[in-house]
């Protein structure tokens, strides 16, 4: 399995749209891409979140995606002009797994 880290630096006041956003961008990569999905965290820096996608293997992670959902480009766009800055921080194999599949339910947060 192989997992994709990224950080994002997101402008104030975006953090509600951004997390909406992510979520349809996230959604159409499993559903078109072959992603395992993805977790998005908050950090202990301000406006700094990190995602964490889990891929089959390198290969399905590098390949184009070419997602023709008008929805999902509608959305990329939102996150995209919510943003700073992004990249990817870690480009990791999994070499030891155990991460139990009930805590992998989808969840979200409202903001506090």
């Amino acid at each position: 399995m192989f997992v994709a880290v990224y950080e994002f630096e997101i402008k104030e006041g975006t953090e509600t749209s951004f997390r909406e956003a992510w979520l349809e961008v996230t959604k159409a990569i499993y559903e078109h891409c072959g992603s395992f999905g993805s977790r998005l965290h908050t950090s202990d820096k301000p406006n700094i979140l990190v995602g964490y996608a889990q891929w089959p293997d390198r290969e399905t992670w590098e390949k184009d995606r070419h997602v023709i959902d008008e929805k999902y480009h509608r959305a990329r766009k939102h996150m995209l002009d919510c943003l700073v800055q992004s990249k990817t921080v870690y480009e990791l194999e999994v070499s030891d797994d155990y991460l139990q599949p009930v805590l992998a339910q989808p969840v979200s947060f409202s903001d506090s």
